[in-house]
């Protein structure tokens, strides 16, 4: 995984605070040669006339208000251009902001957009309006979810499925594995391989011969996605003390896991659903993203193309 052009998506709302800037520092470090643009995306409904009511003065208030945050980004980045990297800014004003985000990232060629992250509400989670949500299902290249910049990445983890039990292709479970592999080696960082599995509790279970011996079937079900991941791991070089089997669901389980191995950075894969499916189920990327305790890097299937995007 080698960046070429980082795009740094800067929160108009802080002053002082910007932790997808200062992971964006450190990546710089290890990827001399990427560019990087710093993005900020503002509005304020006091500025909006809509299009019957828009004036002159609006349209120069909103050129003000764009220009004062250039002049910001530009502060922003003198650091960087210091350090010898190569940086441009770009304030937009509107709505969406994660249309915005990925407008620029088709303009710029992105491939990879830093966003800083935090709790969210779970009413806007369910209707489907927070920016990070569209992100995850629309972002075409990486995204990476700012959770913690202060922490070194010293062990990063690639999350799979190896039974494809998600519907995840399995050509993206080799692709966060090469992911996770690569930014491990240019960090230095240790390497995980994690596989989590839920099997039916026993309170589900209405087959009369499965109730009766559960324990059994709990033991195969165990078996069949440990030999799944074995097989992954072995196809993939992951040393044996590397490869984590844990039990439960993935929202709960796997963020657990991030807490007691001191994981970094979270590598999995988002695939496309219908908008009723995400709407009524989501991601399980999703629902980790408030539990996860680490930064977490999204990944998508070779050839994904933002369903939303508007086709020629």
């Amino acid at each position: 995984m080698n960046f070429r052009h980082m795009l740094v998506v800067i929160d108009p709302t802080s002053d002082n605070e910007q932790p997808a800037l200062r992971r964006a520092e450190k990546l710089a470090s290890n990827f001399p040669a990427a560019r990087i643009t710093l993005f900020l995306c503002d509005y304020n409904a006091a500025l909006d006339g809509g299009i019957l009511f828009d004036t002159k003065g609006l349209e120069q208030a909103r050129a003000s208000l764009t220009s004062h945050h250039e002049e910001r980004l530009e502060k922003l980045a003198r650091p960087l251009r210091q350090a010898g990297h190569s940086v441009d800014v770009q304030a937009v004003w509107g709505k969406r902001l994660d249309r915005h985000i990925l407008r620029a990232v088709q303009d710029l060629k992105a491939d990879l957009v830093l966003k800083t992250t935090h709790h969210h509400n779970p009413i806007k989670r369910l209707l489907l309006t927070n920016t990070d949500w569209q992100l995850i299902r629309h972002c075409e290249v990486p995204l990476w979810l700012v959770k913690r910049a202060d922490d070194p990445l010293t062990d990063i983890c690639a999350s799979v499925d190896p039974l494809h039990e998600a519907d995840k292709p399995a050509a993206l479970d080799l692709k966060i594995i090469a992911a996770a592999r690569s930014l491990s080696e240019s960090m230095k960082s240790r390497m995980h391989l994690v596989h989590c599995y839920n099997p039916l509790p026993r309170t589900l279970v209405f087959d009369a011969s499965i109730v009766v011996d559960y324990d059994s079937y709990a033991g195969d079900v165990r078996k069949r996605h440990a030999e799944a991941l074995e097989n992954l791991a072995n196809m993939n070089d992951v040393a044996e003390p590397s490869r984590h089997l844990v039990t439960g669901y993935p929202e709960e389980a796997i963020p657990e896991f991030v807490d007691k191995q001191g994981i970094n950075l979270l590598v999995m894969g988002a695939v496309s659903r219908s908008r009723l499916d995400a709407a009524l189920i989501g991601h399980t990327a999703e629902r980790l993203l408030d539990d996860c305790p680490c930064d977490v890097l999204i990944i998508k299937p070779e050839g994904f193309v933002d369903p939303s995007k508007p086709r020629d």
